[in-house]
């Protein structure tokens, strides 16, 4: 017996652990380095392509709770995150390459675990095949998963933020702050006055950009490019990843916006522009970054892309077990089933490699109940949606409280009955543990 997952990113990496920890013998696809993507920049499985950061660490934050969600089910995904986290504030961030690396080491330290550096271009519906390819799935692999779903092609465009040497950061200008002093300052903020962000904002939403066909209606609000956010209207980027307040200095008069820049490596090297995700010119970019206080002369190290995201309809496809109707030996997971985030990608490669492992050992799936942030998410790719888009973790997906009570404290009642959700799953299930 063995299960095949096609895709070594964060989904599939997080099912091949889990399923690998329980015996199961696992072929894991990966088609880097014979056939690269858009967005990727190495061979590692697991490579972040886009932020550095796995959100919010506050629990009574939907993917804060999710994090501890998946801790409870013993998560490779976030044992690694903890493992090469750098400092972030109340987020958690990491070091890319640290990050990869242990879960590279751990899962190959598995002999029951063959990974294959080969282009997948057909699913073998008669073997258990988890399908965890990300948006980034190749075009051949797209065409057989439109014959296996029967669905149009579905997709949005996503942007990546550059990432700037910290040494060419000019530290007398910008300073060391989180917002409203959470935590150990760990963001570099560079602040503007009115004239500086006129300037700013003028050359932003009038700059040369690389656009996609189809990209104006298909952006993805989560990760939109800062210009696109920008031309809604002068002071959006204020209310947004610009935002000043929480920000201010002593002795200073309190900026018109902030540009925050957040640490990507473990050596305190490389800073990634928060909020900064872009479809500009190269040229551009150098331009419009050398327009912000203290990043004049900024030495970019990683110019921001804009790629295409490929996902599925899936409440016309897949059941709450991720499980495709029609094939019932096959399975997404991923960005590509429908959920969006890093955390929530590799929740769903948890969640996924459980209902696999609960049809072979019980013949039957094991749903966990949208109690839980991993079974809303569940829930919200399974259930009918006429406006069905990728979704991040969100207490709006999640079961209402059945009894009266405060809304203040309405977040601590989620994350009590998620806990006890989990441990009953847990016991409920106790031969998948």
């Amino acid at each position: 017996m063995h299960v095949n997952i096609i895709g070594g990113g964060l989904a599939g990496s997080e099912a091949a652990y889990q399923l690998l920890k329980r015996g199961i013998n696992v072929k894991l696809y990966e088609m880097r380095p014979v056939k690269m993507t858009d967005a990727h920049q190495t061979n590692n499985l697991a490579e972040l392509v886009c932020s550095n950061s796995l959100r919010s660490n506050d629990i009574t934050n939907a993917v804060g709770l999710l994090k501890h969600e998946m801790q409870m089910l013993d998560s490779l995904i976030i044992e690694a995150a903890n493992h090469a986290s750098v400092p972030a504030g109340g987020s958690l961030a990491v070091d890319r390459i640290n990050f990869s690396k242990y879960i590279e080491d751990k899962l190959n330290s598995f002999s029951n675990l063959e990974i294959i550096r080969e282009e997948v271009k057909s699913i073998k519906k008669d073997e258990y095949t988890i399908v965890a390819t990300g948006p980034l799935t190749s075009s051949n692999l797209f065409e057989e998963i439109k014959k296996l779903v029967g669905n149009t092609d579905l997709h949005f465009f996503d942007a990546i933020a550059p990432i700037i040497e910290k040494d060419s950061i000019d530290m007398n200008v910008c300073y060391l702050k989180n917002r409203y002093d959470k935590g150990e300052a760990a963001y570099i903020n560079c602040p503007m006055s009115k004239e500086q962000y006129d300037l700013f904002y003028n050359e932003l939403v009038n700059a040369n950009v690389v656009v996609p066909k189809d990209f104006e209606n298909n952006v993805f609000e989560g990760c939109m490019p800062v210009e696109v956010m920008a031309k809604r209207g002068f002071e959006t980027l204020t209310f947004g990843p610009l935002k000043p307040v929480g920000l201010e200095r002593e002795g200073y008069d309190r900026p018109y916006a902030v540009v925050q820049l957040r640490r990507d490596d473990a050596s305190d090297s490389m800073y990634n522009i928060v909020g900064f995700q872009t479809s500009l010119t190269w040229g551009e970019q150098k331009r419009i970054i050398g327009l912000i206080p203290g990043l004049e002369k900024a030495n970019i190290l990683r110019y921001g892309v804009i790629h295409r995201n490929t996902y599925i309809e899936s409440p016309n496809v897949l059941n709450i077990g991720y499980q495709t109707i029609s094939q019932p030996k096959t399975f997404f997971a991923g960005q590509i089933s429908g959920v969006e985030g890093y955390v929530e990608s590799a929740s769903s490669g948890l969640y996924v490699a459980l209902q696999v492992y609960s049809i072979i050992n019980k013949d039957k799936l094991s749903p966990l109940d949208n109690e839980t942030i991993i079974g809303s998410l569940a829930n919200y790719i399974s259930t009918k949606n006429k406006s069905f888009v990728p979704m991040n973790a969100n207490f709006g997906l999640v079961k209402e409280l059945d009894f009266k009570h405060k809304k203040k404290e309405r977040k601590e009642l989620y994350v009590k009955r998620s806990i006890e959700m989990i441990e009953k799953f847990k016991a409920d299930n106790y031969e998948l543990f």
